[in-house]
C-alpha cells in the first residue's frame, strides 16, 4: 500500500528531470542558432557574417569591469582575445550540439559538464543575471540527480548511461572474514584436537 503512494512521487521527480534536462538543451541550442543566424547580442548580427566583432567588443568590455577576478582578466588578455577567430565559430557550434545532445540524452554527462563549464567561464566575465544564474543552478540539479538524467535517453537506449558511470562499485565486499569464515568449523576442531 505504502509502495503504491511512492509512485506517483517518484515518476513526478522522474518526469520532472527529463523536462529540466530537455529544456536546459533547448536553452543551450537556442543560444547558439541565435549566434549562427543573427540576434546573437547587442549587435544583433550572426558571428558568422561578422567573424569575431561581436566576440572582441564582448571581451574588451569585460576587461573594464570591475566585478571581474584579476586572473581571469589576464586569461582573456593572454589566450581568449588572441584566439577570438577560433573562439567565434567554436563557442556557438559547441552550444548547438550540446543542445541537441541533451534534448535527445546522448552523451549526457560531458555534454552536462561542458555547459557548466561555459556557464562558470559566463559568470566569471561578470555577467550574472537571472537567466545565467537559472541555467547555471540547472546544471548543478541535473548532476545531483544522479542516474536519473539518463531516462527517456539515447544513452540509455544504447546503453551508454554506464560508460561514464561514476559510482563506486559496490558489488565488492570489503568486510574483514570472520575466523569461522577462514577456518570452517571442522578444521577448527581438528587443530584443537591435535594440539591438546
Amino acid at each position: 500500500m505504502m509502495q503504491n503512494q511512492n509512485n506517483p512521487g517518484k515518476h513526478f521527480f522522474h518526469n520532472l528531470v527529463v523536462l529540466m534536462r530537455i529544456l536546459f538543451g533547448i536553452g543551450w541550442l537556442l543560444a547558439g542558432v541565435t549566434k549562427i543566424l543573427g540576434e546573437g547580442g547587442s549587435s544583433g548580427h550572426s558571428w558568422f557574417t561578422q567573424p569575431g566583432v561581436f566576440l572582441s567588443d564582448y571581451l574588451i568590455n569585460t576587461l573594464d569591469k570591475p566585478n571581474v577576478p584579476d586572473f581571469y582578466k589576464f586569461f582573456i588578455e593572454e589566450a581568449a582575445l588572441k584566439q577570438v577567430m577560433a573562439l567565434n565559430y567554436t563557442i556557438p557550434i559547441v552550444q548547438v550540439i550540446v543542445g541537441l545532445f541533451l534534448i535527445a540524452g546522448f552523451m549526457t554527462l560531458p555534454s552536462i559538464l561542458t555547459c557548466l563549464f561555459m556557464h562558470i567561464n559566463f559568470l566569471l566575465s561578470g555577467n550574472i543575471n537571472v537567466m545565467s544564474l537559472t541555467l547555471y543552478t540547472s546544471a548543478f540539479g541535473l548532476l545531483l540527480s544522479g542516474r536519473q538524467i539518463y531516462r527517456l535517453s539515447l544513452d540509455q537506449y544504447f546503453k551508454l548511461d554506464h560508460l561514464l558511470d561514476l559510482t563506486i562499485n559496490k558489488s565488492r565486499d570489503y568486510s574483514i572474514p570472520t575466523l569461522n569464515e577462514m577456518y570452517p568449523q571442522n578444521d577448527l576442531k581438528k587443530t584443537f584436537e591435535r594440539r591438546y
